[in-house]
């Protein structure tokens, strides 16, 4: 963390579709000048301006000029910072620059993404420097994948309380969920899918569930890409964000010494014939999806939601069952409520030493917590 900063948190990407919603919820919840010391940043202070006008922040909250093409400017951003949130993407295309830049000052860093191509490059390239500066690098720190990898873990420690110990598999099943896709996910989906035709050997990355844990590679696991019968849940379909959650869950039990076993199986579905519910506009990709900077109105935020259901199977067939719901649409109302509480549960952590973290391995139960209080997250035991 980094002992001279002027701010606890930056918004950088404020004057974005969700920048400006984490802006929005750190300015109703905590205001200027009290619990949270924060500020936004963009690349025009005129834009920066409005967007401070239009969510109703205090006049006097702090405006940070900063600009991806300009690393002088992210270094300096960076080093009025303990932790910088960024809703910049697609982070391959923008984010580089700014990782290396926490990395080096030992200032924390938490986006929302979702490429696991590029993150695996990122650990590579910096967790080195992190763990030396003492910077805690949190990728994903959204929808994808906050509620399922600290789901696994709730399901994990449940496990541990009623049947004795952890379980070696999990199942991951959506049973609910209303809301809309932003410009910033498609963006993210098509500038992969760029970068793989461009480099083959990154497919075997995105195809594999321990494309994020270099140097580990678990048992199989169950491919879930063709709607089936679940004997524990009836049908299940698949879900389109399991390639990079089910990544994240497995680098999450590497981080925390393979807490759930070296042997550990997990999988995500939706349930329901044919895959059930899901995003509403994915029909649209990659054409005519929303552009950057697009997505949900605030009604249709407030009016969606997930319940998602983990299945924790012991050795001997004992079972516990808990949920993870949310109270707004997935992408966009919860997520950037998650975005602002994990940056500022992560800079009240100092016992966090530095790294490429997940956001559950590093805050686990702490976390939890913070969501369930401040973020409209409920985790409960079925």
């Amino acid at each position: 963390m980094n002992p001279k900063a002027e701010f606890d948190i930056i918004v950088y990407g404020a004057t974005g579709y969700t920048g400006r919603l984490v802006a929005e919820h750190l300015a109703a919840r905590y205001g200027i000048g009290g619990a949270v010391n924060w500020a936004m940043a963009g690349r025009s202070p005129q834009k920066l301006a409005e967007v401070r006008d239009l969510i109703g922040a205090p006049a006097e909250t702090p405006l940070v000029v900063a600009d991806a093409a300009d690393p002088a400017s992210l270094k300096a951003m960076v080093g009025r910072a303990k932790a910088i949130i960024t809703t910049v993407g697609p982070y391959q295309l923008y984010g580089s620059e700014l990782v290396a830049a926490c990395a080096a000052a030992g200032t924390d860093y938490l986006d929302l993404c979702g490429e696991p191509n590029w993150m695996r490059q990122m650990i590579e390239a910096h967790d080195a420097a992190a763990k030396a500066s003492g910077a805690r690098i949190l990728f994903s720190c959204g929808f994808d994948s906050i509620p399922f990898e600290l789901g696994v873990f709730f399901c994990e420690e449940t496990a541990k309380a009623r049947l004795g110990g952890p379980v070696p598999r999990v199942k991951g099943r959506v049973r609910d969920m209303r809301g809309g896709l932003s410009g910033g996910t498609a963006a993210s989906g098509a500038a992969t899918m760029a970068a793989i035709q461009k480099d083959p050997s990154l497919l075997s990355i995105m195809m594999s569930s321990f494309g994020l844990t270099p140097g580990f590679e678990g048992p199989p696991q169950p491919p879930g890409n063709a709607p089936q019968d679940d004997p524990d849940v009836g049908p299940v379909g698949p879900f389109m964000m399991a390639v990079i959650n089910t990544k994240n869950v497995h680098r999450s039990n590497l981080l925390m010494g393979h807490a759930y076993g070296r042997d550990f199986v997990y999988d995500e579905m939706v349930m329901g014939a044919g895959g059930g519910p899901g995003f509403t506009d994915l029909g649209n990709l990659p054409g005519g999806g929303p552009k950057p900077g697009e997505g949900p109105t605030k009604e249709e935020r407030e009016a969606g939601y997930y319940d998602i259901l983990f299945v924790g199977i012991a050795a001997d067939g004992r079972q516990v069952r808990v949920s993870v719901k949310g109270d707004k649409d997935p992408g966009y109302g919860s997520t950037s409520k998650m975005l602002a509480e994990t940056a500022i549960c992560l800079v009240n952590a100092p016992d966090v030493k530095g790294g490429v973290w997940t956001p559950g391995a590093a805050l686990q139960g702490r976390l939890v917590e913070r969501l369930q209080g401040h973020a409209g997250l409920a985790f409960a035991v079925e």
